[in-house]
């Protein structure tokens, strides 16, 4: 496993990608409208940051925006096999959020693990 992203909750994607862009003279790999936000991923060589602006007042980022404000959401490890990954964390205790892979932005299969099994920190599964 490696790491692959970090998702960065804003309230204003454009504005965010385009301070990201510049600081670290990275560019947009992917952009799309999904699960009631916009996400886009800027390219950082080694990884990416995902930028994640909910497109309405529900949904998870609008939710997470509510309670603690813009900032880190979660951090993402690719994998090549998500189910032996979930396996493995279903063995070591850990609490998942999803039992199951599931669709995610990009078109990846992805699995979230818990923050209160992995010491506060929403960590994500990502199969490419």
């Amino acid at each position: 496993m490696q790491f692959d992203h970090a998702g960065i909750a804003t309230d204003d994607a454009d504005a965010l990608t385009e301070q990201y862009a510049t600081l670290f003279d990275a560019t947009v790999a992917h952009e799309e409208q999904f699960d009631r936000m916009q996400v886009v991923f800027l390219d950082l060589e080694n990884g990416f940051f995902e930028v994640l602006e909910p497109l309405d007042d529900e949904g998870t980022i609008a939710s997470y925006l509510d309670r603690n404000g813009p900032g880190i959401h979660h951090l993402a490890v690719a994998t090549d096999d998500i189910e032996a990954a979930l396996a493995r964390a279903r063995e070591a205790g850990v609490e998942l959020i999803d039992e199951e892979p599931r669709g995610g932005a990009w078109g990846h299969d992805v699995a979230f693990l818990h923050p209160k099994s992995t010491g506060g920190v929403l960590l994500e599964f990502v199969e490419h």
